[in-house]
Formats: C-alpha cells, sequence, structure tokens
C-alpha cells in the first residue's frame, strides 16, 4: 500500500521590507534618529525567598550578590555572622544574615524558621557552605586516612547538605513548589580530584540530590545540584599553599578559610585552572558557578529537577586524573 502523502504546508507569506521595524538601535523618527531604550533583563528571582549558606565570602558571596540582583530577598546563613552582616549592610534591606553551622541541626532549623518568620515564605535553598579539609600530603593518602578529619568534613559539606534539604522541604512541601540547590564539586563526578574526604563528601551530596528530587518531586519541590571545577577563591588558593608548602610536605598553619591570598596567587591558580579545560579562552570565575545556581533556582529551569549541571570547561569529559 503506498503511504499517503503529506500535506502541503502553505509558504509562509512575503514581508514587506519597507514595513519591516529596524533593527539598528533606533527608529525613524520625522527624519531624526530616535534612540530605542533597551529593554530591562528580566529580573529571574524578583519576589523570591532565597537562603544560602556559607554566603558570606567566595563562591557563596557571588550567589548571593547574584540572587539580590535579581530580586529575591536573600538571608545568608554563615557560621561568620560578622562577615555575614557586612555583606548584607552593603547590599541593603533585601539581605540579611543569621549565624548558621550547617553541620547543627538546629542551627539550620532556625536559620529556615527565621527566614519564614521575616519573609512569610521559603522558595529557594542554596547549600553552599563547605570545607576542603586539610590538603597536605597525609591527608591525600588512604595509608594515613584520619578518622578524624573525614567525620568533620563529612558533617559539614554532606550532613549540612541533608539537614538543609529537609528543613527546606518542611517549608516549601505545604507550597508545593520550591527549589533546592547544592554546590558540588567535579571531585562528586570523578575520583583523583582531591583528598578522600572532600571527595566522599561531594559524592554524597551528587546522591543525596537524585535521592531527595525522587522523594521531592511529588510535593513540587526541585532538587538539583552545580559541581564546578576549581575556582580561584580563598578557600581553594590556601588550599593550594598548604598542599604546596615546604616542598609539597604540607602547612598546617595555613587557615585556608579565611587567609588572603594574593594577586599573584589569584593569577597563578587561574592558570592552572584553565590549563586542565578543554574549553579555552574564559577563566573559570565565582560569577559563572553563581549563573548555574541562578539557572537551577529560577524558573527558566522549572522541569529541571535530579540534575548534576557541571561547571568544568569539559574537564570530567576528558580525563579522570588531573593530579591535584
Amino acid at each position: 500500500m503506498q503511504a499517503a502523502a503529506m500535506p502541503a504546508l502553505d509558504p509562509l507569506p512575503e514581508k514587506s521590507h519597507a514595513h519591516q521595524t529596524p533593527h539598528h538601535g533606533w527608529e525613524s523618527n520625522g527624519g531624526a534618529a530616535a534612540v530605542v531604550a533597551p529593554t530591562p533583563a528580566p529580573r529571574k528571582l524578583d519576589g523570591k525567598v532565597a537562603i544560602v549558606t556559607g554566603g558570606a565570602r567566595g563562591i557563596g558571596e557571588a550567589i548571593v550578590r547574584l540572587f539580590a540582583k535579581h530580586g529575591a530577598r536573600v538571608v545568608i546563613a554563615d557560621i561568620d555572622a560578622a562577615a555575614g552582616d557586612a555583606l548584607a549592610a552593603a547590599l541593603g534591606p533585601q539581605v540579611s544574615c543569621v549565624r548558621c553551622d550547617v553541620s547543627v541541626e538546629d542551627d539550620v532549623g532556625r536559620a529556615v524558621e527565621w527566614a519564614v518568620a521575616r519573609h512569610g515564605r521559603l522558595d529557594v535553598l542554596c547549600n553552599n557552605a563547605g570545607v576542603l579539609g586539610r590538603q597536605t600530603r597525609a591527608a591525600k593518602s588512604i595509608l594515613s586516612f584520619d578518622a578524624a578529619e573525614f567525620d568533620a568534613v563529612l558533617r559539614v559539606n554532606a550532613l549540612g547538605a541533608a539537614l538543609g534539604m529537609k528543613h527546606a522541604a518542611l517549608a516549601m512541601a505545604p507550597r508545593r513548589a520550591g527549589s533546592i540547590v547544592s554546590v558540588s564539586s567535579v571531585a562528586g563526578v570523578l575520583g583523583g580530584l582531591g583528598p578522600h574526604a572532600y571527595t566522599a563528601s561531594k559524592h554524597a551530596i551528587v546522591g543525596l540530590t537524585k535521592n531527595a528530587a525522587c522523594e521531592l518531586g511529588a510535593h513540587g519541590i526541585r532538587v538539583n545540584c552545580v559541581s564546578p571545577f576549581g575556582v580561584a577563591t580563598n578557600m581553594l588558593i590556601n588550599a593550594w599553599r598548604q598542599g604546596h608548602a615546604d616542598g609539597g610536605g604540607g602547612d598546617d598553619d595555613v587557615d585556608i578559610d579565611i587567609a588572603v591570598p594574593s594577586d599573584e596567587e589569584v593569577e597563578k591558580m587561574e592558570e592552572v585552572v584553565r590549563g586542565f579545560a578543554t574549553l579555552k579562552g574564559p577563566t573559570l570565575r565565582p560569577r559563572d558557578i553563581a549563573e548555574a545556581v541562578l539557572f537551577l533556582a529560577s524558573d527558566e529551569s522549572r522541569y529541571v529537577s535530579g540534575h548534576n549541571l557541571v561547571v568544568d570547561g569539559g574537564v570530567t569529559t576528558s580525563r579522570n586524573l588531573i593530579g591535584l
């Protein structure tokens, strides 16, 4: 039997060039050029309430700034309340801060309750708080595995994310809407990209994201994560400094959370990251991670859940061990 022929499609009508709207940034107005004002960019989180853990510095600060720029009322939940308060004061009344140790459930619960009491709802949680742990040669070897170090790193990175998911979901479920975005790492995608405790904690975040998405989707809550490659924050640069001090023996006296690196160290770290990436040209910065988090937090990703958005310039697609 011969297949029926597809119906012919009507061609689109031709447009008269004489009546087309100019696309030059100006329009004709009585012979004079009139400047056309650019359309304001839409604010992707307008009217939404967001909590960002670890939002006082580094990637967290970039997320807070971008969320606020896009109209969100943002609560910084950070163990360093002084730094969080200073950032909130700089950004204005739509941003506030509450002290929170994400490894302590009472702190996490209070942060969520405080945000809901202040703003009436919770739309977005960004689980950003995290620690790298010691970067010394001993810390990177399973032969000198330190159980206390392992527990300390996982309590912040993995338990902190799980507690955030729990308490955010309790606040979001009655409204049957919400977005939870956690910051993982390329160390949660491949082995060989960090010490054992850190790697285990970031794999845990990816697993928690997928599992929680399966459960919370029934309540209209989306759960996703972002996995960046190395961003030249104070924490990463000081970790690199700790791991390379004294000929690779490490320097445990470096405070990798707050020590301020030099401009030269920042440039060197960015050069290292660019060298590993298969994507040449751009330099990975905190703003890039914030933009990825914003996408997953906003309604632009309304049908995305259980996803790990890797922001790595192609590193994890091309190699599995880079010797960091």
